[in-house]
């Protein structure tokens, strides 16, 4: 059977040109896709050498429970050839609103098709209603290889998993569940929080990344920003009711939010900038206008509120329930804090999606990917707070590389020359790409580098 678009496309058509008509009705491609259960082709745009199409995929709420509902999970998919290798591109958070032909790195260097993945959760992608305890690691893998085993049937060669971040995470998590679906995993900065107190490595991140007085600036702006509370609380307040934003749906005060994003602001700072960034830190000699202004740049003051952190609500239920996230001392700041439990996913949830943290994915996790883990590449950034804690490869076949100097933004691309040529040369063996293929740039499809940027809500 065709699927709706095709026959709506396809009337459209033959009142315009029954020859163009007959054309649109004549796709192996469309038929194929439009055959595959559950699966519906919601656009499609076509460039030199590409079809790109958004999809929707009916899942189980509950792969546990498949008759127990569904909901229609967003994905998008970049043909090039079906005799290619697939990238699948599990992002870890949402897709674009209206999403656009992007490749990720992998895809360009093994001139691959691409399926992208919007995690179960992030809107629109979300059973309703929606029980919040079914998202988890097992239930997003589960997600993940159905979505593989139907597009196999049209996808028949190599598959290579991919994602940064969050999304990297996400790509370890369902090899590690369906160890079969893919034939190898490039995971970007992705972090192992593997005992969720034990954050030393963070700290010692930041008690030695860039020089000794870049620290120290980094250090004074925060202590002068918390110094100056009674005088920046209100801007934040100002701006809040300029632009809309409110705070007692999840992170409960103006006072609250401030804190969250001076405490976060020198984490920003190095996840985004470089350490030639130094010199645009204002001294603590500062005004109040610069300080204010150098935070809103590299944190966002619009993050910590309702609005901001609605959207990542997925994320800080998993981060609360499964995944961990980092505590830092903050030795510097002692005395300037009035909220010493603050720096916590639970404080950017609203009450209810609240949860306690079950150490035992995470410890599962690790283990596999140190001891029995196969075909796995790890990419993290020097200079990156994310990669301060790292997963450890096993040594099936498998490999870590740092890109020097590098930010959250690190890849392939940025790593030493004999480690890049050495990534490649893994990642198309696995794929079962000849070594001397070329890379897809076109601008047509431009690079994802596959994060998001929180200063872009702004």
């Amino acid at each position: 059977m065709r699927s709706r678009i095709v026959a709506i496309l396809a009337s459209v058509l033959m009142i315009l040109s029954p020859a163009t008509a007959a054309h649109a009705a004549d796709d192996p491609l469309l038929d194929r896709l439009a055959a595959i259960p559950g699966l519906t082709v919601v656009s499609e745009t076509q460039g030199t050498g590409y079809r790109f199409f958004v999809l929707t995929y009916r899942q189980p709420a509950d792969h546990r429970h498949p008759k127990a509902g569904s909901f229609e999970q967003r994905l998008t998919l970049l043909h090039r050839s079906t005799a290619s290798p697939t990238v699948l591109y599990t992002n870890g958070y949402g897709l674009a609103a209206d999403p656009r032909p992007t490749q990720t790195e992998p895809a360009a260097l093994l001139g691959g098709n691409q399926v992208s993945v919007e995690h179960r959760f992030f809107t629109p992608s979300r059973p309703a209603p929606a029980d919040w305890s079914d998202l988890n690691i097992w239930q997003e893998a589960s997600d993940e290889h159905r979505i593989v085993s139907a597009l196999k049937s049209v996808y028949a060669a190599k598959w290579i998993q991919t994602g940064g971040s969050k999304g990297g995470m996400t790509s370890v998590y369902h090899r590690r569940f369906y160890p079969g679906d893919v034939d190898g995993v490039v995971a970007y900065v992705a972090p192992d929080d593997v005992i969720n107190p034990e954050d030393s490595a963070y700290d010692t991140f930041f008690d030695t990344v860039g020089t000794a007085g870049c620290r120290a600036t980094l250090d004074g702006v925060q202590q002068e920003a918390l110094r100056r509370r009674d005088r920046l609380v209100p801007r934040l307040v100002a701006d809040a009711a300029a632009n809309g934003w409110t705070f007692s749906g999840s992170i409960g005060t103006a006072d609250r939010s401030f804190e969250m994003t001076v405490l976060d602001s020198v984490w920003a700072f190095w996840q985004y900038s470089t350490a030639a960034d130094c010199a645009t830190v204002p001294a603590a000699t500062a005004s109040d206008d610069e300080i204010y202004t150098w935070i809103d740049t590299v944190a966002g003051w619009s993050f910590y509120t309702d609005q901001g952190l609605e959207p990542y609500w997925p994320y800080y239920y998993q981060a609360a329930s499964q995944l961990g996230w980092p505590s830092l001392r903050f030795e510097h700041l002692r005395g300037l804090r009035h909220y010493p439990g603050l720096y916590t996913a639970n404080s950017s949830l609203p009450p209810e999606l609240r949860r306690k943290h079950n150490p035992v994915p995470m410890i599962d996790v690790d283990l596999w990917v140190r001891t029995a883990s196969e075909r796995m590449l790890f990419v993290y950034g020097q200079n990156d707070p994310w990669s301060a804690e790292r997963f450890t490869p096993s040594k099936r076949d498998s490999a870590l590389f740092v890109a020097p100097g590098a930010n959250h933004g690190a890849n392939i691309a940025k790593l030493a020359p004999e480690d890049s040529a050495a990534a490649t040369a893994l990642l198309r063996r696995w794929a079962g790409v000849p070594a001397s293929i070329t890379a897809k740039q076109s601008s047509d499809v431009p690079l994802d580098d596959m994060l998001g940027d929180r200063r872009r809500v702004r």
